[in-house]
């Protein structure tokens, strides 16, 4: 049935990870001691020892050689936002001409690329471009384009991260070190570990290749910056879930097909709201392997789009006048003994351990919305947030009715009326027992409760889902570490009493957080500001607030960053957004003036000369639309002239800007207005010109050609 480079299977189930070097190949190509001490290291996340490295490293080799391997790569994560690699063959010559297939344990643990041309914020002098990857053993190696793919952390020479990798690892363990605290309070002996997982929902794009390639503003931006609205979109809300057209249902065949064997577990594929955008979903994994997951499937979605002439569009507003594309965080935290934390059980010590993780994660999201909200910022991703497609950029918490009016009882010291009224006398009575699949309905939520996790909905498309993960995961520890303070020294015989205070006062001092309405509405935005909750509207707005004292010594304090890893981020995040806006306005500006502007003059020199040709037939024949119409489209060209040149006036005052933040500042409130005004004058235009003078396809063809 499908063809793997290795013979023809015929089930899914050996499809399944046949590209991937995981626990089944491991178990089979191991020596036995070697196994156990490669599963100890991956187990308690712990470097690989050196002794069995070249053991782990032949037997690796051979595998993806027999697979067709050629080359192997440090596969890691920059703060691009995009993952990159450094091919080296295999090969290895012998003095008599010939050559070996080689790949020693050195070379697998440790890789050295050239970090010169990589962001860095400050963190590397320009004399020293070495950089240092490290193999991540809890995340699988795997075979991509005839290359075996090693997972990564990536450092510098001075031993600071350049990567999402490491503080994400980092993170986890954190929170793996304070919630097992929590989990001995509650006589829990049994776990050893306790993983963060995660599920995110992929959405995206497609449209025709040959149609891209006619838009300089797909191309270079990965939206359209110029584009009247086609006359249907998704008002009647008839492509949502609907049936797969049959080129899409091809590409979403082989794209599973083509994940499935790097053991990437999709499970749900789907239209989305608008025309042209469709969602993946997989089944969750560890955050790190999820993360990992993600950054492959979107690298994969695209490749296999090009195979089928088509293109995957990522960006999270490739289109004005419909929806945005994001991308859904499903996290919760499970034990290694396979118990979901954020269930709420059935039993009173479940139940009392589900709601004091459940009030640690709300006091997190409230005390640190404003870097929940950084770490979904972006140029691309302020098109959405706020926008009545998204979340709006005020952080709030989606519980339910039900789960609402358990915390309200707790916190009122009140009976709670469910299916049977049980006193809220935490560890002591019978909770009531909360139904899992009671799930979330408010689409409006950025951060929701949905049965037995909760669900990130502010993130971009584009965005790689470390950055959220990393704050969530270390947030949420600092609160829970709090807990664990506070109950640390409590007697036995105290300790239902005191909980119970822990998890009312926690309420009472964090309830503001808690919404479950429409976060659409202007009432809620000014409801939130009553709160005293962050606006942090756009992410030049935002991301000052990574730099405040509180947060500084948030993520110090769990070693995730040092001082100098958060203030380069900072500057890189700042000169990321500036350069987009940058590359935006020349864009515009070439396709206006070069491409655009043309179009209309050509167009009314046609409207003239069908007016005088007229006119040379029938003298007194009526030529007021053909004026009518040059009149309209040469008081538009003269708006679209003035606008091109405020647009290029005011990028170079913003380009010339040394302050990365007012820089940043002038770019949002200025270059972008300006953008906005221009494209008024052109999308105007572009309504009265016929597609054939156009210089680029319309929506109409980019939305429902495919």
């Amino acid at each position: 049935m499908y063809d793997n480079h290795n013979g023809n299977l015929n089930r899914v189930p050996d499809l399944f990870g046949s590209m991937v070097f995981g626990d089944k190949a491991m178990r089979e190509r191991l020596p036995k001691e070697v196994y156990r001490a490669l599963r100890k290291t991956i187990e308690n996340g712990k470097s690989l020892d050196k002794s069995i490295a070249d053991t782990v490293a032949n037997a690796m080799k051979d595998w993806a050689a027999e697979r067709g391997a050629t080359h192997f790569t440090h596969w890691f994560q920059p703060m691009t936002g995009i993952t990159a690699e450094k091919h080296d063959s295999f090969i290895s010559p012998e003095g008599d001409g010939r050559i070996i297939m080689e790949f020693s344990g050195k070379e697998l643990v440790k890789g050295e690329p050239d970090a010169s041309s990589f962001p860095s914020g400050g963190l590397r002098a320009t004399f020293e471009a070495r950089g240092y990857t490290a193999w991540d053993p809890s995340s699988y190696a795997f075979i991509k384009d005839h290359t075996l793919c090693i997972p990564t952390v990536f450092y510098s020479y001075t031993g600071v991260a350049l990567d999402k990798k490491t503080p994400l690892l980092r993170s986890m363990e954190a929170l793996n070190k304070q919630a097992l605290r929590i989990l001995r309070l509650f006589g829990n002996g049994d776990v050893t570990h306790v993983n963060t997982t995660v599920g995110p929902e992929q959405e995206y794009f497609l449209v025709d290749k040959e149609l891209y390639k006619q838009r300089k503003d797909l191309v270079f931006c990965g939206r359209t910056l110029i584009g009247a609205p086609a006359p249907k979109g998704q008002e009647m809300e008839d492509h949502y879930f609907g049936a797969l057209k049959p080129r899409v249902a091809a590409y979403m065949h082989d794209l599973d097909v083509e994940l499935w064997k790097l053991g990437i577990p999709a499970k749900t594929k789907h239209n989305e709201v608008a025309p042209a955008q469709h969602e993946l979903a997989p089944v969750f994994d560890t955050t790190n392997v999820a993360v990992d997951h993600n950054q492959l499937t979107m690298e994969v979605m695209k490749k296999v789009a090009d195979k089928h002439d088509l293109v995957c569009l990522l960006h999270e507003k490739p289109f004005e006048g419909i929806n945005g594309s994001g991308k859904h965080n499903n996290w919760s935290m499970i034990t290694d003994t396979g118990v979901n934390i954020l269930d709420p059980g059935k039993t009173p010590a479940e139940n009392t351990q589900f709601l004091i993780f459940l009030t640690a994660v709300i006091k997190a999201v409230d005390e640190y919305a404003d870097v929940l909200r950084i770490s979904v910022a972006s140029a691309g991703n302020d098109h959405r947030l706020g926008a009545n497609e998204a979340p709006p950029a005020v952080v709030s918490v989606f519980l339910g009715d039900e789960l609402t009016e358990i915390l309200k009882s707790i916190e009122n010291g009140e009976y709670f009326a469910g299916s049977r009224a049980v006193q809220m006398d935490i560890g002591a009575k019978v909770l009531p027992h909360f139904v899992k699949d009671n799930t979330d309905r408010n689409r409006t939520s950025p951060f929701a409760f949905t049965g037995n996790k909760f669900e990130f909905r502010m993130l971009g498309s584009e965005a790689s889902v470390a950055n959220p993960n990393i704050i969530l995961n270390t947030a949420v520890a600092e609160c829970v570490h709090q807990f664990a303070e506070q109950l640390k020294d409590v007697p036995d015989d105290k300790m239902d009493d005191a909980i119970h205070e822990l998890i009312r006062k926690t309420i009472t001092d964090h309830k503001r957080v808690i919404f479950n309405g429409n976060g659409y509405t202007d009432e809620w935005i000014e409801e939130a500001e009553k709160r005293g909750l962050y606006n942090l509207k756009s992410t030049p707005d935002a991301l000052p607030q990574w730099i405040a004292d509180k947060n500084i010594e948030l993520f110090t304090k769990y070693h995730i960053f040092t001082k100098e890893e958060i203030e380069s981020r900072y500057e890189i995040w700042l000169e990321t957004y500036s350069k987009i806006l940058n590359i935006e306005s020349n864009t515009m500006v070439e396709m206006v003036q070069k491409d655009f502007l043309p179009s209309v003059f050509a167009y009314i020199d046609k409207i003239a000369a069908t007016a005088v040709a007229k006119k040379s037939v029938v003298a007194d024949v009526s030529t007021a639309s053909e004026g009518k119409l040059i009149k309209e489209l040469s008081q538009l060209a003269d708006e679209i002239s003035t606008g091109l040149d405020t647009l290029k006036a005011d990028t170079a005052k913003a380009l010339a800007t040394e302050d990365p933040l007012a820089n940043a500042k002038a770019y949002q409130t200025v270059v972008l207005s300006d953008m906005e005004t221009l494209r008024k004058s052109v999308d105007a235009a572009e309504v009265l010109i016929p597609d054939a003078l156009l210089p680029y396809p319309t929506y109409d063809k980019l939305l429902f050609s495919v």
